[in-house]
């Protein structure tokens, strides 16, 4: 089970705008459940866009006008015979609150305005949706979440990535205020946080190592790569000759059970072996150690995995991260996987 301010850390590590200092008081916050955290974020932050002002999108406009606007559509006009009133069907694009982050934003809040949260959350809500009077509802089961940012849009990376939460249910919550592992389709998308929170993690806490989400080319003989898929690492970890690749996996069974007999998950390992001895080829020409690990989500399984196997050269491990633990211990298992590996000295706790 995942305690509610652990989610708030994790968040808090994969976007680093939740450690301003506006964000910073949420983390003693008492949360009944998670819908108070991702309300309480979404309050926040939006307050925070309200007072930047809120972000502007070309939208196309189609409408019968007196006068001309944008371009007239000729077959349209003709059609509903729009020039015998002296009006004409014209195309324009107004720039407008209207965009599709914003209307994302406005139904998220209106959804979480309907959930299991204290009136005062919701009379906070309800006060920015005041500011919403002109962005529409969208029909957040048929958003497309590839939102593309830019300069102009990078403040709300953030936000819409919280909602995507709360649309997406991924944080189901128990009455005692931890949270279960997700099902199947949930385990895909909670998988990405994890994901994030791993790898910023190491970014900001051992800026002495390189971290980065590479990707690994496949080595050839032929050069003929089509139809090849990408190999995308999650975590890869660079450290002088050192370099150790990091799946991680989110999953409510950690291993696969048959007759009794449990083994890892067969695809998750060829996967790790892949990445670990192609990039051990393109490195051939220069001194170099690859490793690779799958880094589970620790779940209340009575058995799970805690390996290391030597494959052809490499070493594999298979480690569990508990996420039940106060954030320090949390911290600590982070740690301690890359003291171990590269041979750092070992950390002071972080305090929280």
């Amino acid at each position: 089970m995942i305690p509610i301010k652990n989610i708030y850390y994790m968040l808090s590590y994969a976007f680093q705008v939740l450690n301003e200092q506006g964000y910073k008081n949420l983390a003693t916050e008492h949360f009944n459940n998670t819908a108070e955290l991702m309300a309480a974020i979404l309050t926040k932050g939006v307050k925070v866009q309200i007072k930047r002002g809120l972000g502007k999108e070309y939208i196309p406009q189609t409408e019968s006008l007196s006068s001309l606007r944008g371009k007239i559509d000729v077959t349209e006009s003709i059609k509903i015979l729009t020039m015998l009133k002296k009006r004409m069907i014209c195309t324009y694009d107004e720039f407008s609150v209207n965009g599709m982050m914003n209307r994302i934003i406005k139904s998220t809040i209106k959804l979480l305005i309907k959930s299991d949260i204290s009136k005062q959350r919701k009379k906070e809500l309800r006060k920015i949706l005041v500011y919403f009077s002109d962005v529409d509802i969208i029909d957040l089961y048929s958003v497309n979440w590839n939102v593309q940012y830019n300069r102009n849009n990078q403040m709300y990376r953030m936000l819409i990535s919280v909602c995507y939460l709360v649309v997406k249910g991924l944080l189901h919550t128990n009455s005692d205020g931890s949270t279960k592992l997700m099902d199947f389709l949930d385990e895909q998308r909670m998988c990405r946080l994890y994901e994030k929170f791993i790898l910023e993690y190491y970014r900001k806490e051992f800026s002495e190592i390189t971290a980065n989400a590479s990707q690994i080319p496949w080595q050839l003989d032929d050069g003929i790569n089509t139809m090849l898929p990408v190999m995308q690492t999650d975590i890869m970890l660079s450290y002088k000759e050192k370099i150790l690749i990091i799946d991680a996996k989110y999953y409510a069974k950690t291993t696969q059970s048959q007759f009794g007999t449990h083994t890892l998950h067969s695809g998750n390992l060829y996967q790790i072996f892949t990445y670990v001895k192609n990039k051990e080829v393109e490195l051939s020409s220069q001194p170099h150690e690859v490793a690779g690990m799958l880094l589970y989500a620790k779940t209340d399984e009575d058995v799970y995995p805690e390996n290391t196997y030597q494959m052809s050269g490499n070493q594999i491990s298979v480690r569990t991260l508990d996420l039940s633990l106060d954030f320090s211990g949390i911290a600590e298992q982070l740690n301690t996987i890359v003291e171990e590996h590269f041979k750092l000295p070992e950390r002071s706790k972080i305090s929280l």
